[in-house]
């Protein structure tokens, strides 16, 4: 086998929240993350040149070592010696800088393919400490799922899988940086926090009102603030039929959590009509586990 084809699946917050900042500048973190079916798709194959070489149909996309998929096939490399090169072709349909770990998801996927196609014996487990010396959701990524993740939001814990919801993904054409997201957050003023605690019950009894009930991210305290567009995507959503709506990661992409496909392809519609955003996507949660 000399080249593998592997789906890269966003990811959403159901909750995300933020304990404390940290001595060293990171903050503590609580988060229920989710994968979505919108995916990149990413063909990772060998090649004789001794190269990493990007290929990319995204013109936000880099082709560098500033590339996560290309940092994650680096890494490998030097880690177990290889002799041989890769072309990574990364066909982009996760918005770029979103809040929905697109660049992690491709890093992840590099990392299953390279395994698959040089390392077969070594437990995609063992790749977990590496993945998160690349990003810290690169290792939720090489799993996917549902899981509850805590520390600086790298440590996981899987849990049993999330009711399914159809799901309206929006991103604006907006450009948030989450250093800068955080760096913002003043942690004292926070006056309403995920019940992480309901969230985890709610997922475990599949109790698809409860999950929907207890969505939250904290960090829309700074991106929404700044940004309005995203209070009034998350406004458009709910008087629209959705269950529940938030901002996913640090912004500034909104999603929408629906209990039929009908009324989230709806929505997406009236999303790209009423507030001409173009990157609206009608998709659902899912668990591949792959």
């Amino acid at each position: 086998m000399d080249k593998i084809l592997i789906k890269a699946y966003a990811k959403i917050n159901l909750t995300l929240n933020v304990l404390r900042r940290l001595e060293n500048g990171y903050h503590e973190l609580e988060m229920i993350m989710q994968s979505v079916g919108l995916h990149d798709t990413v063909e990772v194959e060998k090649n004789d040149s001794g190269n990493i070489r990007v290929f990319t149909d995204s013109s936000k996309v880099p082709l560098g070592q500033d590339n996560t998929a290309y940092r994650a096939a680096e890494g490998i490399i030097e880690k177990y010696g290889l002799k041989s090169g890769v072309d990574i072709h990364i066909k982009k349909r996760i918005p770029v800088a979103a809040g929905l770990a697109g660049g992690s998801a491709d890093a992840a996927a590099v990392i299953k393919a390279m395994r698959e196609l040089f390392l077969p014996s070594v437990p995609v487990e063992k790749f977990q400490k590496f993945a998160s010396a690349i990003g810290k959701d690169v290792p939720f990524c090489l799993k996917n799922g549902t899981a509850f993740a805590f520390g600086l939001g790298d440590k996981l814990v899987y849990i049993k899988d999330c009711p399914l919801f159809y799901t309206v993904i929006a991103k604006p054409d907006i450009d948030v940086s989450t250093a800068a997201v955080y760096n913002a957050l003043k942690i004292e003023d926070i006056k309403k926090r995920p019940d992480t605690k309901a969230m985890l019950h709610a997922i475990d009894t599949s109790d698809a009102k409860a999950v929907s009930d207890n969505v939250l991210n904290v960090l829309e305290t700074v991106t929404a603030l700044k940004y309005p567009v995203i209070c009034r995507l998350k406004e458009f959503m709910i008087n629209n039929s959705a269950l529940a709506s938030a901002m996913s990661g640090s912004g500034p992409s909104v999603f929408g959590l629906f209990d039929s496909e009908q009324k989230a392809q709806f929505v997406c519609e009236s999303i790209k009509k009423e507030f001409g955003i173009t990157e609206v996507y009608s998709t659902q949660t899912v668990n591949p586990r792959d």
